[in-house]
């Protein structure tokens, strides 16, 4: 990490879009980090099925090295409005697979990470429902695995108790998801949970104000890059899966992703996405 970097590993150093070539030897835009915008990477469970939310787990090794060798500043969730060009890692679920996939290279590069959990269903398992196909089965972390997480230095968000669409429930139901989740797991950890992320990352604007008063950030799914102008409120991320087959393979891509090439490409899988939703309600 550059020198500017948050490290928090104590013991190693109705918004919702959806998740060495020639090319390579492109220039990469040397503006100013106040010029630059920012990303924030979502993963979910790190297993072989081929689910479009899972990611094979030598792919995500091979991105966190071609994340560090970019030499992308990597920074905790809530300092990325902070940090131009910088990429903070999220991972939605709470899937178990977390603990042995992912956690022991995110120490071994001392990486930053934030990971949502539904508290409702830590230590059973989950496989909820997705506009773009179903969700593999897998078991999700216990709160002893948890704890263990969090002492590691991940951050641990909330991702409500039940992982209901809040845009559908009425208020006193939403304000229980969000602060029952946040109560559980501070009491389980024994840290304070300031990072929220809406169950399917769908949220409005009576959502959003809710969690304002819960959270110091909460984030969505929209596929778009982060910038001065972000909604702390409504955090943009992109799922891995927009990006694995190209920006995530090489180091030189992975350091256009926050530039214009970066803004060019998501917004045209914006288009893409929105056309194939318009042609499956017809």
């Amino acid at each position: 990490m550059g020198a500017t970097s948050v490290t928090i590993y104590g013991n190693v150093g109705g918004n919702n879009d959806a998740c060495g070539s020639q090319e390579d030897m492109i220039p990469v835009v040397n503006s100013a980090r106040t010029e630059a915008s920012s990303a924030i990477l979502l993963y979910h469970s790190l297993d072989r099925s081929g689910k479009i939310f899972s990611t094979d787990p030598s792919m995500f090794r091979a991105h966190l090295e071609a994340l560090v060798e970019s030499g992308v500043e990597t920074v905790p969730l809530e300092a990325i409005l902070k940090s131009p060009g910088a990429i903070a890692l999220t991972f939605d679920d709470g899937y178990d697979n977390f603990h042995e996939q992912a956690l022991p290279l995110l120490i071994q590069h001392g990486l930053p990470a934030t990971l949502f959990v539904v508290s409702g269903q830590c230590g059973g398992s989950g496989q909820w429902r997705s506009r773009v196909g179903p969700m593999v089965k897998q078991r999700l972390l216990s709160w002893s695995q948890l704890r263990e997480i969090s002492e590691a230095g991940v951050t641990i968000g909330a991702h409500s108790v039940s992982h209901d669409n809040l845009v559908s429930l009425p208020e006193d139901a939403v304000i229980r998801e969000m602060r029952d989740c946040r109560i559980e797991i501070e009491d389980r950890i024994g840290r304070p949970v300031n990072v929220f992320a809406y169950p399917y990352g769908i949220s409005d604007r009576r959502i959003r104000k809710l969690a304002q008063q819960e959270f110091r950030v909460a984030c969505g799914t929209r596929l778009s890059l982060v910038d001065k102008n972000s909604d702390p409120f409504d955090l943009p991320r992109i799922c891995d899966f927009y990006l694995r087959n190209y920006y995530l393979k090489r180091p030189a891509r992975l350091r256009r992703l926050n530039q214009m090439e970066g803004r060019v490409y998501l917004a045209i899988r914006r288009w893409v996405s929105r056309t194939h939703d318009l042609f499956r309600s017809c």
